[in-house]
């Protein structure tokens, strides 16, 4: 089974990135929760050149890729759940919790190292949110990203099914949960339980420092409100709430050698202060 998912992965991962950013993409102009403040031609042209330069940047730099990790680490017996041989299962469940958790904790860590942060900045400096958001990354934090996520796969020995879902249900959840879209608030407040909402990680896109680190959820919200991270709503409110970085204003995040030159920038400019 594992074997056969890896053999497809590429096409697994690359129709559910088309199937949601096309339903994401529908649904914004159908039902947008926010005025775009930018025309979407520059910023999807810089998103989507992003992401394909950060995929192509791993398939060269890194022949394994996480769920390669992961057959490896079934074929030669290393790993925790390889040693203790749980139920498939309970180790298929695991092993996604403890990835999220991993994203999560990843996420926190970008936040707050400088090194990171300069990589991490590229994606906060987008000054609209929307589907595209969530796959814009510096292609140097992917490939770091991707060093993190095979650390883990190999420490735990997860299945590598589980690597797969749990790659396809994190790329599909960052585009829903950056998707400028309206969800009825009822609706809203009894997802929020257990995934992150678009509202939920809207706060997180403030330009104001004491909201933009706050729900650094990716996919499970459990992690933001069990370690303390989690704001319910933006002060200003979801319209009128200012979304990118105040020392980076528009248009220069739209493009995309700006964008890839960011994390290199001689230093970074005086933050605006917020109250």
């Amino acid at each position: 089974m594992s074997e056969f998912l890896s053999l497809y992965e590429p096409q697994l991962r690359l129709a559910a990135f088309a199937g949601v950013l096309g339903l994401m993409a529908l649904w914004e102009i159908a039902s947008p929760r926010r005025r775009l403040s930018s025309m979407r031609r520059h910023r999807w042209a810089t998103n989507l050149l992003l992401a394909a330069g950060g995929t192509l940047l791993l398939r060269v730099a890194v022949p394994l890729l996480a769920v390669g990790v992961a057959l490896e680490a079934e074929r030669a017996g290393f790993g925790l759940f390889n040693w203790l041989k749980p139920p498939y299962a309970l180790a298929l469940i695991l092993s996604i919790l403890a990835l999220d958790l991993t994203v999560y904790a990843q996420h926190v860590l970008f936040h707050h190292v400088p090194l990171f942060w300069r990589m991490h900045r590229v994606h906060h400096a987008d000054t609209d949110i929307d589907v595209t958001t969530g796959i814009r990354f510096h292609p140097l934090e992917i490939l770091v990203s991707m060093g993190i996520k095979m650390g883990v796969v190999a420490a735990l020995g997860a299945p590598a099914a589980a690597v797969i879902l749990f790659e396809v249900v994190l790329n599909a959840t960052a585009m829903f949960n950056h998707a400028n879209i309206k969800l009825p608030r009822g609706v809203d407040r009894l997802l929020r339980l257990v995934i992150v909402t678009p509202d939920m990680h809207r706060v997180h896109h403030s330009v104001r420092p004491d909201e933009h680190n706050r729900n650094f959820g990716f996919n499970l919200s459990v992690w933001d409100r069990l370690f303390s991270t989690y704001r319910a709503q933006p002060r200003e409110g979801h319209e009128k709430m200012h979304i990118g970085l105040a020392e980076y204003p528009a248009p220069q995040p739209q493009y995309l050698g700006w964008s890839l030159w960011l994390p290199f920038a001689a230093r970074e400019p005086r933050r605006e202060r917020h109250a």
